[in-house]
């Protein structure tokens, strides 16, 4: 007898030891659960119209699914609180988490089969399941009661309603009732009708059954909603004059169509890492709506003309494209492609305005405008486009037009002018100057990209480059692309004078001083003001066009994703037409139009006409004039040059005389019998390695051939490779079409034996 009490004693303290270590690992496990969690609520995007371009989501990486909502409530919408207790939980305020009625009825009709079955998760259990989803075995809806009790104690019961209210799942994606009533009704939720609250509070139950955008799915949510408006009705939370007419609206539900985004997938992934970055913040948490500066109609537009333009230039061996469209005025950005298409190939899925490239000739603008800031250049200044001192940088159309003014200069995008300008500047200097602007953010010495970082060896960004541009568009002033209403936006900084902004605004938009270069009614001429600046890289890598209009900044980049070259594809001849039919379609441009304006004029500066040749102004005996904007000190003298000294060398005189003679302009008159007649070829430098200009026309692919003949003579006679070529006045330039390999040139007189030195010229 005390044998068996003793062994009854141990079974019965084992089993009290087993019980206690069970509790005390079921409390342990539900208390790991019992914690309010949610995902960060997910933002809406709009377009600046109130037109729908996007959710942010949140991606799962086992499922692949990606969830929206999880909207927090500021304050418990009332009649949705009163909806959803009478559908998911009636005893709620009447139970600690677990419904003890609901339990043993559920219980009942499982296990007897007596009448419809029901289940018995309270609103704290499904916060449970929801916040922690997992199969639906006994053990796992054991632990959801404890936990749904734990998290009653911890937080009450409104928390956990509101909880239940942000994670409960609405269907497509949608989570919480504040997100599904404005991805369904897009209005706010406390805004909702009876009839609306009804077929949202249906949709937990089944989401995918009951999805209203499907229709059988919108039948089954509103026979299920006209159940719940009987409940309420029964309990009196409705009286009967609202239970009709919720009734009648519920039964005459249509729902709009499903939101699409619209083709712009890396316009949205931008948004996406602004929004990681908290670059952009939408200002209400409970209603994260972001409200873009993105014009979806034009946006659609400058997609489709992004895809057809490149498709015309496929054969050259274009594969991508990059636009941008930013409001002059504000900086806001109106349209964005990344690419011809994200799925489609030839590395569709960069995204091209967030790619360093080669930037060609489109950072010369910059260079200038750093030249006047400076004080080491003046609009009069005559700027050598010659072989001399170019350190072995040439201009790809393997010609040198001679001594040019600033407009000129850069308006014609010479290569040798911009590096002699960027020598004299400091190589140190220029490279912060451009880091200042934003355009690079490199450690790397200066010296590193040398005197060709004037010419694009510094990589740099589309979208860096529109922030920059909209500089000189806004008289220098430096602000950052705005890109949605709820970005902070930092005040403007002045990175230049509005002189030297103004001025080099009316260098880009002058058509006659891109001659020769640029022929006129071009790609780069239109009816009204617009300043461009095209770029093409070595190799015809990158095709680049930036331009700014009164109303837009645009700025198109045209290449591959392999960074292969392309067959002469330049930056005028393709991405300035595509520029082009972006800015009509901005200003509802037709043929024929123009427009009698200008851009602002710099101030303290008047318009003169100044002699291209030389620099100064005209004393109308010059037959070339560009109006130039100058200061007083910069007033230029008019040109005397005296006849009467005949037998003046040409290197003794300033180089203004130089450009005359270059030109055309005779210097002297000297009699042809003289004997002492002396020979020399002033262009091409003897061993000069000229190659072609990947942006000239073919039309001007010619090499100026200039003669130095002192005394004057009637005639001379050009022979290239030995042959005669052209019989000319010594004092007027000779252009020779250019063709590859090595060449020899001289000058002869006629009828007489003298000659110049033969100067070679290897042509690339």
């Amino acid at each position: 007898m005390k044998f068996w009490g003793s062994r009854r004693s141990k079974l019965v303290s084992f089993s009290l030891l087993i019980l206690a270590a069970g509790t005390l690992t079921y409390g342990y496990f539900i208390n790991q659960r019992a914690h309010l969690d949610a995902p960060a609520p997910t933002p809406i995007l709009y377009d600046r119209g109130g037109a729908f371009l996007a959710q942010i989501g949140h991606a799962d990486r086992e499922s692949g699914r990606i969830d929206y909502g999880y909207w927090p409530l500021e304050k418990l919408p009332d009649r949705v609180v009163k909806a959803t207790l009478a559908l998911e939980d009636r005893r709620f305020y009447e139970h600690a988490g677990v419904d003890p009625y609901a339990v043993g009825r559920a219980a009942w009709q499982n296990i007897g089969g007596v009448g419809r079955r029901s289940g018995a998760s309270t609103i704290a259990m499904q916060v449970a399941r929801m916040q922690q989803p997992e199969s639906r075995t006994l053990m796992h809806k054991v632990l959801e009661a404890g936990t749904g009790v734990l998290l009653t104690l911890r937080y009450g019961r409104e928390a956990i309603l509101a909880q239940y209210l942000r994670l409960a799942p609405y269907g497509n994606g949608s989570h919480g009732i504040a997100h599904a009533a404005r991805l369904y009704f897009d209005k706010p939720v406390a805004d909702l009708s009876w009839a609306e609250i009804a077929l949202l509070s249906a949709i937990p139950q089944s989401p995918t059954r009951m999805n209203p955008f499907r229709p059988e799915g919108l039948r089954r949510a509103i026979q299920r909603g006209h159940q719940m408006l009987n409940a309420l009705a029964k309990q009196s939370v409705i009286n009967a004059d609202e239970a009709e007419i919720a009734h009648r609206q519920l039964a005459e539900m249509r729902m709009p169509d499903l939101p699409r985004r619209p083709d712009a997938l890396h316009l949205i992934l931008r948004y996406h890492d602004l929004i990681e970055t908290r670059e952009i913040t939408p200002s209400s948490a409970t209603a994260p709506l972001i409200h873009t500066t993105i014009d979806l109609p034009l946006q659609a537009d400058v997609t489709a003309l992004a895809r057809q333009y490149l498709d015309s230039w496929r054969p050259a061996g274009a594969q991508q494209v990059g636009v941008m469209v930013v409001s002059r005025q504000t900086g806001e950005v109106l349209a964005q492609v990344g690419s011809s298409n994200y799925y489609g190939r030839y590395a569709g899925a960069f995204d091209y305005t967030r790619t360093q490239r080669s930037p060609g000739s489109t950072l010369k603008p910059f260079i200038y405008a750093l030249g006047f800031e400076r004080g080491v250049l003046k609009p009069t200044d005559m700027l050598l486009d010659l072989p001399e001192g170019a350190s072995g940088i040439g201009d790809a159309d393997r010609e040198f037009l001679g001594p040019m003014l600033p407009r000129q200069a850069l308006a014609n995008s010479r290569n040798v002018p911009a590096t002699n300008l960027l020598r004299t500047i400091g190589l140190e200097t220029a490279f912060r100057f451009l880091r200042d602007l934003g355009l690079h953010d490199l450690e790397t010495p200066a010296d590193h990209f040398g005197l060709s970082m004037a010419i694009g060896s510094l990589p740099t960004r589309l979208d860096r480059l529109m922030r920059a541009y909209g500089a000189l568009a806004n008289d220098g002033q430096l602000r950052d692309l705005r890109w949605a209403r709820e970005q902070p936006q930092p005040q403007a900084v002045r990175i230049l004078s509005l002189d030297t902004a103004r001025l080099i605004t009316s260098f880009l938009s002058d058509p006659q001083a891109r001659l020769p270069s640029f022929h006129r009614y071009g790609s780069l001429e239109y009816p009204f003001p617009v300043a461009i600046k095209t770029g093409t890289s070595q190799g015809y890598r990158d095709a680049w066009a930036m331009a700014y209009s009164e109303k837009v900044i645009v700025g198109v980049w045209i290449g591959r994703g392999d960074a292969g070259t392309m067959n002469r594809m330049t930056g005028a001849g393709s991405a300035a037409h595509l520029v082009h039919a972006i800015i009509d379609r901005v200003h509802g441009n037709k043929p024929g139009d123009i427009a009698d304006s200008r851009f602002p004029t710099p101030p303290d500066r008047k318009p003169i006409a100044v002699c291209v040749v030389n620099g100064q102004a005209n004393d109308n005996s010059c037959s070339r004039t560009l109006v130039e904007w100058l200061k007083p000190d910069e007033m230029p003298k008019v040109a005397a040059i005296s006849p009467s000294r005949p037998s003046e060398n040409l290197t003794s005189l300033p180089i203004s005389a130089i450009a005359g003679r270059s030109q055309g302009y005779s210097l002297a008159k000297v009699d042809a019998s003289d004997p002492q007649i002396h020979l020399a070829i002033s262009t091409p430098a003897r061993n000069s390695q000229i190659w072609r200009n990947p942006e000239q026309p073919a039309a001007f692919n010619r090499l100026a051939l200039k003669a130095d003949v002192q005394p004057h003579v009637p005639q001379i006679v050009w022979y290239v490779d030995g042959q005669p070529f052209a019989v000319t006045d010594p004092d007027k330039p000779v252009f020779w079409p250019i063709q590859s390999g090595e060449h020899r040139f001289q000058i002869r007189l006629p009828y007489r034996d003298e000659t110049s030195a033969i100067v070679p010229v290897y042509i690339q």
